[in-house]
């Protein structure tokens, strides 16, 4: 399994524009967090390692955070015909049994994962409220099979500044598996 970095997209970009159906059916966009004081993007998937290893943690910080006005929305990207794994269906159970308690969001033209430079899952972004982004980064610097439980430190460090008005403290690319780009749809910074 190769390894894949995060692009570490410019801080200050504008949160780009979405549109997209959650594990009901639903769709969510970018609107859909107005009135928050920061917003959690993250790009995430069912059968990835790195994912897993953070999925009840990344429940914990979400249900510690919305309680401060943070907004919070998972998006997979991967392409479902070569990983079914990862499908709507097995999204809703993942948010169901790690108790997600924000919006999953599928890309199903992975589109919006290349309007965000998303390059690995998971995969984090940090908007404050004129929705720039203010953090792009790890989650903490556990990893699997290492004998540590993540803890979410430097994202909760993260955003405990930006709620503050602080700057954010030293970012460090996440790591993970790479977005499972559709062949022919992966776009100019995808490194195999």
């Amino acid at each position: 399994m190769a390894l894949t970095p995060s692009t570490m997209l410019e801080l200050g970009t504008q949160a780009p524009d979405f549109t997209l159906p959650d594990t009901e059916g639903e769709p969510v966009s970018l609107k859909s967090f107005a009135g928050k004081d920061a917003l959690v993007v993250m790009f995430i998937c069912v059968h990835c390692p790195y994912v897993k290893h953070v999925q009840d943690e990344l429940a914990e910080l979400a249900k510690d955070y919305q309680a401060k006005n943070v907004g919070f929305v998972a998006i997979m990207s991967n392409d479902v015909e070569k990983y079914p794994d990862d499908s709507p269906k097995h999204m809703a159970h993942q948010k169901k049994e790690h108790g997600f308690p924000f919006p999953y969001l599928y890309d199903e033209t992975q589109q919006v994962a290349k309007d965000y430079r998303a390059a690995c899952t998971p995969d984090f972004y940090v908007f404050d409220k004129q929705r720039k982004l203010a953090y792009r980064g790890q989650l903490d610097d556990t990893r699997p099979n290492a004998g540590h439980k993540p803890d979410g430190r430097d994202l909760r460090a993260a955003l405990d500044a930006i709620l503050e008005g602080k700057d954010t403290p030293e970012q460090k690319p996440s790591i993970g598996c790479n977005i499972k780009w559709r062949i022919g749809n992966e776009p100019d910074y995808f490194t195999a």
